[in-house]
């Protein structure tokens, strides 16, 4: 695909521009079709390219914005006040035409009321979900959703959840016919909330979606299912606990490998095996989160990335550019 143009909030996040500045320029080297516009202080940005040697490099522009939504900013207020932000103009950008997507690591309830006042829903859903993967057992990750969005959700919205997660499955992974399963509190079907139950029996009463039941916490890492549908609450504490645990692995694995000279020389022996378990479970290998079922891309990394994981988010927004992600999901609706 030519002329594949993304907008970035280079202001938002933890860091700004510490991060999303090289992560710019790591991805337009990587992808030559790639054309960035940048959203942010025109000066600071302007300053941090001319470090790098990129201040005129024909694939990034500098869009002027005056504001920065905060990371502890309410969402009503952002929205109203914060209408020159970089988050804004980068989301205004997405809903003129000129960008085909939109990256952000700012403040999620911000970009979620302001991605859902600029660019709306697609017909037939009714709120947005974010959706990430996460690595598995087997030869794919897993696309878990929602991850926080929305607290609670009725059995109606975890249905269209699963429509939109099959499809960004199916897009994006090639899959015929992904496994889609609710996060559930056990497999029987009397276990759960009402939600998760009325949800269930709306899935299994469809042969559009390859519903297979329920999945445990304890399974989410088998590669036993392509997609895991949850209320946004229980998606946010089983990612955030995900995050957690694979933290205390690497660095339990790094303690031990340094406590003698003799572990010390076992590392060293073991470091290709290693280096690959770390990437496998580093939480910045899999950043980037789908806000999907609004009329645009809009791609949502962690408030505290690091620059691979920015470049990773924005490595997400090109991919779901080139599969026409929104188009697919709007035309899988339209089947219901």
């Amino acid at each position: 695909m030519r002329n594949l143009t993304i907008s970035l909030d280079m202001m938002g996040g933890d860091y700004g521009p510490r991060s999303t500045i090289p992560a710019a320029v790591a991805a337009i080297s990587q992808h030559p079709q790639l054309h960035l516009i940048l959203c942010g202080n025109s000066a600071l940005l302007q300053s941090e390219l001319s470090k790098r040697g990129v201040a005129d490099h024909p694939q990034l522009t500098i869009k002027h914005c005056e504001q920065v939504v905060n990371m502890d900013e309410k969402p009503a207020g952002a929205l109203r006040a914060k209408k020159d932000s970089s988050m804004r103009v980068a989301l205004n950008l997405v809903h003129s035409g000129e960008a085909m997507a939109c990256v952000s690591s700012g403040n999620t309830g911000a970009l979620l009321a302001m991605a859902h006042y600029v660019l709306k829903m697609l017909p037939g859903i009714e709120r947005p979900a974010l959706i990430a993967t996460l690595p598995t057992n087997g030869p794919r990750p897993v696309y878990l959703l929602d991850m926080g969005a929305n607290i609670s959700c009725s059995a109606q919205v975890l249905f269209q959840f699963a429509v939109m997660g099959s499809v960004i499955a199916e897009a994006v992974e090639q899959l015929e016919s992904p496994r889609v399963a609710l996060l559930n509190m056990g497999e029987e079907a009397i276990k759960g909330s009402d939600q998760v139950k009325q949800a269930a029996q709306l899935l299994s009463e469809t042969d559009k979606i390859n519903y297979v039941g329920y999945i445990e916490g304890s399974d989410i890492f088998s590669g036993k299912v392509d997609v895991i549908v949850c209320e946004g609450f229980v998606g946010n504490v089983a990612l955030k606990t995900c995050e957690g645990i694979a933290q205390l692995i690497i660095g339990k694995l790094q303690s031990s490998l340094n406590q003698s000279i003799l572990t010390r020389l076992l590392g060293f022996m073991l470091m290709p095996a290693l280096k690959k378990l770390y990437n496998g479970v580093n939480p910045d290998h899999y950043n980037g989160a789908s806000l999907i079922g609004l009329g645009g891309i809009v791609v949502k990394s962690h408030g505290n990335a690091s620059d691979v994981a920015f470049l990773n988010a924005i490595n997400e927004a090109v991919c779901e550019v080139e599969r026409q992600v929104p188009a697919k999901i709007k035309d899988k609706l339209a089947q219901y």
